[in-house]
């Protein structure tokens, strides 16, 4: 498993960098939209690399543009993870002892879906089945992924090292800090696990337009956050947040490509409310359809 995951990691890296250059030439070669018809392979190449990055830019810029309803929703988020933060300690030891009783293979699920090299090996796998059957749907989720998953993991990278929040399993206290670590057992908040698997799940979900099965879809997704929360990686409240930007980086860059495709899907949002439920001995996020 180590030897395969290394190459593929590398090769990923490549292509990020091929759709880079492609998106250079892009700008001046390739028409808004493919309503056109007939393009070959390669020119479907270079626009979708030019929207991979675009939808990235477009992700990172959304703040400037929020609107009271934008500042409501990213208010109570926040109130919710400050909720969740404060009940930090007692739900860490209960997922830790749930988690000695959980199946190896469900624990393992989690570790290797999450990490960067198999969710990524996922992602480039749906674009790359869209691409070579010129199918612009699967093609569409295909940039999706890649560009959500880009956007979320490169911000989760950035916020590791800003905040340094230690993680559950060092004995820490949930409110200990240590900015800009070298020890990875500070890389607590966000977690990367959950929001490269949520995100994909999120992205994926768009796909169908069955309530039980994008419920099914979303499950399966934060199976690597909850055995994130097994392990002591994590507290509750990173993998909370963590879902929350998945959400809000899958809509802005769906909203962005809405523009740029021509997909069945591109009018069905995904019509789900997120709440925050916390009571007495109970708390968690409820999706209602």
């Amino acid at each position: 498993m180590t030897k395969l995951c290394v190459p593929v990691s590398r090769l990923w890296y490549v292509f990020m960098a091929c759709l880079f250059l492609c998106n250079v030439r892009a700008q001046e070669n390739e028409p808004d939209s493919l309503s056109e018809g007939g393009l070959t392979r390669w020119q479907m190449f270079k626009y979708d690399g030019a929207n991979i990055f675009g939808g990235m830019a477009h992700a990172y810029s959304r703040p400037l543009h929020w609107e009271g309803d934008d500042w409501l929703t990213f208010g109570g988020v926040m109130v919710g993870t400050g909720l969740v933060f404060l009940a930090d300690d007692q739900t860490s030891d209960f997922f830790v002892r749930q988690g000695k009783d959980m199946p190896q293979f469900i624990r393992d699920y989690g570790w290797y879906y999450g990490s960067p090299q198999n969710n990524y090996m996922l992602t480039g796998a749906v674009y790359l089945t869209g691409l070579f059957t010129k199918n612009e749907k699967w093609r569409r989720t295909g940039v999706l992924l890649i560009s959500s998953a880009s956007t979320a993991g490169l911000l989760q990278q950035v916020s590791k090292m800003l905040v340094g929040r230690a993680r559950p399993r060092t004995g820490k206290s949930k409110d200990t800090f240590d900015p800009f670590p070298s020890d990875s057992d500070y890389h607590s908040f966000p977690s990367g696990h959950t929001i490269l698997s949520f995100t994909n799940a999120y992205a994926l979900a768009k796909l169908v337009n069955n309530p039980w099965a994008k419920a099914g879809i979303y499950t399966v997704g934060l199976v690597p956050g909850v055995s994130r929360l097994w392990e002591g990686a994590h507290w509750l409240s990173d993998v909370v947040l963590s879902v929350a930007i998945s959400i809000a980086t899958v809509e802005a860059i769906d909203h962005y490509l809405d523009s740029k495709y021509d997909s069945p899907y591109r009018h069905k949002k995904n019509k789900i409310s997120w709440n925050f439920n916390v009571g007495p001995g109970k708390i968690g996020v409820v999706g209602v359809f």
